[in-house]
């Protein structure tokens, strides 16, 4: 059973940081690209970024210098770490596979009032 598991969401402040992984099974990892797309209110479904299988990266530009994909093939995690946190980063987050083929659940990252 493929499955992608991702973890780390929860409550962000303007301007903080948050990490995120996600852990996938039944699937081989290394010859995945894996991507990040995120659901935001009002706006529907946003790639956010990927990387392919040689490590190369691509980014949203509006998170371009605060996001940070990478991959541990040996884990077979997908990270994104993420700094200078804006209230238009707030959403669900998913982790996805391949040619957006398969898709986690979901974590959600909501902005503190």
């Amino acid at each position: 059973q493929v499955q992608l598991v991702e973890s780390g969401g929860g409550l962000a402040q303007p301007g903080g940081s948050m990490s995120l992984s996600c852990v996938a099974s039944g699937l081989v990892f290394r010859e995945n690209m894996m991507s990040w797309v995120r659901q935001v209110p009002g706006k529907g479904l946003e790639w956010v970024s990927s990387i392919n299988t040689n490590d190369l990266t691509a980014y949203l530009d509006s998170v371009k210098g605060r996001f940070t994909i990478s991959r541990d093939n040996a884990k077979k995690t997908l990270y994104l770490e993420m700094s200078s946190l804006k209230p238009e980063d707030m959403g669900l987050y998913y982790c996805v596979a391949g040619a957006w083929e398969i898709w986690g659940q979901g974590t959600l990252i909501t902005g503190a009032s």
